[in-house]
């Protein structure tokens, strides 16, 4: 059972899918750093201080054109390099799917990048904007044009890292195995390790309806619950638990909802169940506060949503038209790490309680059977006939049987190893390819028993 705590800023995560926050934040540095070069430029005019004599020196022509050459080239660069990047990435997507531009928009690097050049860029045409005549002649910000021309250097360093980080994120090894550490972290944040303590205090089991078991609960909201409709269409892509929770309890009612993350909703249409009927009004109107939604799905609190993109992957190079079988056979050893990540974790039911120990919010619980089939249904579908991506998939299944934790868990992962089997026995005709297929399965299947065995004893 959990109690409602903190939970991801969703805020913060929809800015870093962003290619303007990183840009904004060094544009307003190299700002406060041109006006910090200025005041000193302003004071050594005034002879108020001595600059080193190292610093560039020169008359304000020759300070104008070395500004306008670097605002010139920096300009330029960052136009044809992120086109020809989004062109190369457009490209890819075709094999990878649409991932490749929402994970280039994400990345770090590349935001950093192109805010290191649009801050040079601000920085060189504030510093052109300054030479002027003052009093006792030409103004020329010496320190500032320094300071321009080193950052120069560093936006040459920059474009070196971000061509050699675009070409390695592009490659598909790197691409599956950012998806792979993805799904990690989704794993350790929705099924993180818990310690088995009951958190409800003696005082709060009574007789309530607020304070009975939860299948107790399950079945007054079904029965006698109102119902609350979605405030508009797309996919859920997090849910405010934590606030939900709170709500419950200041109107004294208990929540159960219908969808989680990843799921798509329809405007209009039942999401969540809240008994007492009379408090449904208020529990809609927290609720469109609470559930974000959108066009796309998110990784925040959806750890499919990365199973189905090694499935993307793998069966886009099992189509005909790709014929990468080697492609499928990584997402395969990548889909089996994951699930022997989930299948090791326990998966409790969501259940978020108040400080009192009585039941506020049921979500909608995740279901290890499902996650098993999204994640070897297609491709057990699209490599019919093709003996290796059969034989790695079987592999995979007793890898992540090693991982289980319950014999249920063991049948999901058995039953789908005889489906493999039978698609296998129907499509490949080589006997010798079939010979080794049953040799795989028969491993799985001894695995499976062996483990129920020691399980039992």
């Amino acid at each position: 059972m959990n109690k409602a705590g903190k939970l991801p800023n969703w805020r913060w995560e929809a800015l870093r899918t962003t290619l303007w926050f990183v840009p904004a934040v060094l544009i307003v540095l190299g700002t406060l750093i041109f006006i910090v070069t200025f005041q000193i430029d302003v004071a050594a005019y005034f002879h108020q201080i001595e600059l080193p004599s190292w610093l560039r020196n020169g008359n304000s022509q020759s300070g104008r054109d070395v500004l306008i050459a670097i605002a010139a080239a920096i300009i330029t660069v960052v136009g044809v390099v992120f086109s020809i990047t989004i062109l190369a990435l457009t490209l890819a997507s075709q094999q990878f799917g649409p991932r490749m531009m929402r994970n280039f928009v994400r990345d770090v690097g590349n935001q950093v990048t192109l805010g290191v050049f649009v801050a040079t860029f601000v920085y060189s045409v504030l510093a052109l904007g300054s030479i002027t005549i003052y009093p006792h002649g030409d103004f020329v910000p010496r320190l500032s044009i320094t300071v321009a021309e080193s950052m120069l250097l560093v936006d040459v360093a920059v474009l070196i890292y971000f061509i050699n980080h675009v070409a390695a994120s592009i490659q598909l090894p790197e691409v599956i195995a950012g998806i792979a550490r993805d799904l990690e972290s989704a794993v350790d944040t929705e099924f993180p390790v818990v310690d088995h303590v009951d958190v409800a205090p003696r005082s709060a089991r009574q007789s309530s309806n607020l304070s009975q078991r939860p299948e107790e609960l399950l079945a007054m909201i079904e029965d006698r619950g109102g119902v609350v409709l979605a405030a508009r269409s797309g996919y859920l892509q997090f849910v405010g638990y934590a606030q939900l929770a709170r709500i419950a309890k200041l109107v004294d009612a208990v929540i159960r909802l219908d969808h989680r993350p990843g799921h798509f909703i329809v405007a209009g249409r039942p999401v969540a169940k809240v008994f007492p009927r009379g408090a449904a009004g208020q529990v809609e109107k927290a609720l469109a506060k609470a559930h974000v939604t959108g066009p796309h799905r998110t990784l925040m609190q959806d750890p499919v949503f990365a199973i189905d993109q090694l499935v993307e992957i793998a069966i886009r190079a099992l189509s005909p038209a790709v014929n990468d079988t080697f492609t499928a056979l990584t997402c395969l050893d990548w889909i089996s790490s994951g699930l022997s990540r989930i299948s090791g974790r326990e998966f409790s039911e969501h259940v978020y309680r108040d400080e009192e120990g009585r039941i506020r919010l049921i979500g909608a619980d995740w279901s290890y059977p499902k996650m098993v089939n999204r994640a070897f249904d297609k491709i057990r579908q699209a490599s019919r006939g093709m003996p290796a991506v059969i034989i790695r998939i079987l592999e995979s299944l007793t890898a992540v049987v090693d991982a289980t934790t319950s014999a249920a868990q063991r049948e999901v992962l058995l039953r789908q190893g005889e489906m493999v089997l039978r698609s296998a026995t129907e499509s490949v005709t080589e006997r010798h390819d079939l010979d080794d297929i049953e040799v795989h399965f028969v491993r799985l299947r001894e695995r499976v028993a062996m483990l129920n065995d020691s399980g039992a004893a």
